[in-house]
């Protein structure tokens, strides 16, 4: 499950936000998170929010009709820091609620330690290289339907 998560002020402009992995520098991505046993999608997603941005006071926009799998690259670090080849996740387009409020270390162990929001000019610029190719394909879906 992968959330695209859009500021409050949406649907006046689109601003992404975009978090920092804890620990890695360069390691910017949206929100996302396994689906355990028994949840559907959309449960995973408020879930892992709250987990991973410290809210899941969201609304949910539309969802990208397909699953997508990827394999991380044989020499980046990710494929050697996990037991599989790659992901398949869901994604969803939401929306924060106006009060939504932000905390990185609402979990116990953050998976995050920075945030920001971006426009999409700023999104591609900013976003771990191994991530791109797939949220070009599902944000250029969401555009294509109306959403952004």
């Amino acid at each position: 499950m992968a959330a695209i998560v859009l500021s409050s002020d949406y649907p006046k402009c689109h601003k992404f936000l975009i978090a920092r992995r804890k620990g890695m520098r360069k390691g910017w991505q949206f929100p996302q998170g396994g689906i355990d046993e028994g949840e559907t999608p959309q449960i995973a997603l408020f879930r892992e929010l709250k987990e991973e941005i410290g809210t899941n006071d969201i609304e949910i926009i539309s969802e990208y009709p397909k699953w997508i799998s990827y394999d991380f690259p044989k020499s980046s670090k990710t494929s050697r820091r996990y037991p599989f080849r790659g992901q398949r996740q869901k994604y969803f387009l939401v929306k924060l609620k106006e009060n939504a409020k932000i905390d990185l270390s609402a979990f116990e162990i953050p998976e995050f330690e920075e945030y920001k929001y971006v426009e999409l000019d700023e999104l591609f610029h900013t976003i771990t290289f191994l991530k791109r190719r797939v949220y070009k394909k599902v944000i250029n879906y969401f555009i294509q339907k109306g959403f952004l």
